[in-house]
């Protein structure tokens, strides 16, 4: 009886040994933040903000500001991962804050509902903008967007290093085109057109039409704080997380604001509203792009949308693993290779169910209603630090400034999408959440019961 114990013992030990392993520097939380944050968005969101400012001046400005009033969240992200330096993100935050089930339901609606949609749904447009170069259509474009899976896949199971190399690799590569696009841009400026005013017909003017604006870009601006699932990996994270997550925010800030600027004087605001693809337009009035501006905008796509992906299979699966490890989830959801040290099972579980979406578009589309519950979530984070503020056991090596400034701001812009979301699907959005409740805790009750 006694050596069956030791036996177990030994093997509870030997798991332990196997644990991820604080690999990553300063640089990989950079790439992962501004690699999520700048995706495919940017090839429409600007038309869009376009159309909701109604003038060159005010597109700028909204995109400057929209930045600016974003940064409190990172602020908010910075102070939480130096606080807790480990894998999960969101679950762990209010898991600490003294909420398991809703910690619970975070991790639950990431797996089911936005994170291996969000792969499938990326790996489809790789394909699509690939379809510019060789015909791409129904079964050959599903095959190349599952290869796209299982090739990242693949990378991030082999190493957390390597992943973090290419992920650095992909994202410096990711942001050249643009830097391109804008420093030759600079040279190129139409003063008649720069940061002019062309009010258009029926549209809002003036502050209304700089709210407008400023509301537009929050989704541009998304994905920034996709570091902080992978805290636990992170060399010297009371340091690197929040100076990672800050120069995350200046670095995209300083590109939406760099593109938009050159935009507005290279382009009238009326073209801008009208098409459907402006980066495409914008390239297009280039010199030295303007003749291959459509391969130019394709080959720019299909890299930044590679980063976009790469981070995604790199930190999504951080959150279903830290759960595991809680025991609030498939046990083998924490399980660490051997060799390569990485969490293989959440990383694989979690493509599959991607690939499977890939062939169920229609589904896809449906789990996009949980956008809405997943903005609750992000709200309800920065309400966290409300409540582990007056814990005496919080102890950030960060904090964010302004006292709880940052964190009301940071909900106050997330309650704006969350009021634009509403509106655009409210009957679909309550019934996402309703389902996400009614699935989620009975789920969670049976493996805190277990547990």
């Amino acid at each position: 009886m006694g050596k069956e114990v030791n036996k177990s013992t030994d093997i509870v030990v030997e798991e332990e040994k196997i644990a991820l392993k604080r690999k990553l520097g300063v640089g990989t939380v950079i790439s992962l933040g501004v690699g999520t944050t700048i995706g495919s968005g940017i090839f429409s969101s600007l038309s869009q903000v376009a159309g909701a400012a109604g003038s060159s001046l005010i597109l700028v400005l909204s995109f400057l500001i929209g930045g600016i009033i974003q940064i409190p969240a990172n602020f908010c992200y910075a102070e939480l991962a130096s606080a807790y330096p480990e894998d999960g993100g969101q679950y762990v935050y209010f898991r600490e804050a003294g909420s398991r089930p809703l910690a619970f339901l975070c991790g639950w609606i990431s797996f089911w509902a936005t994170d291996p949609p969000s792969i499938s749904i990326m790996a489809l447009a790789i394909a699509n903008y690939l379809g510019f170069f060789v015909p791409l259509h129904g079964i050959s474009l599903k095959i190349i967007s599952v290869l796209m899976v299982l090739i990242f896949m693949w990378i991030h199971i082999r190493s957390v290093e390597g992943g973090g190399k290419f992920q650095n690799f992909i994202t410096i590569l990711k942001i050249l085109p643009f830097i391109l696009i804008i420093g030759i841009g600079l040279f190129n400026l139409d003063n008649n057109l720069l940061l002019s005013s062309h009010p258009v017909a029926g549209k809002a003017t003036g502050i209304m039409a700089l709210i407008a604006g400023i509301s537009s870009t929050t989704w541009s601006f998304d994905g920034m704080a996709a570091p902080a699932y992978m805290s636990g990996e992170i060399k010297n994270p009371s340091k690197n997380m929040p100076r990672g997550l800050i120069w995350t925010a200046i670095i995209v800030l300083s590109l939406y604001v760099g593109l938009t600027f050159v935009s507005s004087g290279m382009l009238s605001i009326n073209e801008l509203i009208k098409s459907s693809a402006p980066i495409a337009l914008l390239a297009s009035k280039i010199p030295l792009i303007g003749n291959f501006a459509g391969t130019f905008v394709a080959i720019t796509a299909v890299i930044v949308i590679i980063g976009s992906l790469s981070s995604c299979i790199m930190f999504q699966p951080r959150l279903e693993y830290a759960m595991a490890k809680d025991k609030l989830f498939f046990k083998s959801f924490a399980k660490v290779h051997k060799k390569y040290e990485t969490p293989y099972v959440s990383i694989m579980v979690q493509c599959f169910y991607a690939i499977i979406l890939i062939f169920a578009t229609d589904i896809s589309n449906l789990l996009g209603y949980f956008t809405l519950v997943s903005l609750l979530r992000n709200f309800l984070t920065f309400g966290t630090i409300f409540i582990l503020r007056k814990k005496k056991e919080y102890n950030p090596s960060y904090k964010a400034p302004f006292g709880y400034l940052m964190p009301i701001v940071a909900m106050f812009m997330t309650g704006t999408l969350i009021y634009s979301t509403f509106l655009w699907a409210p009957v679909a959005g309550l019934i996402a959440a309703a389902t996400a409740i009614i699935t989620g805790l009975p789920a969670y009750y049976f493996w805190n019961k277990k547990a």
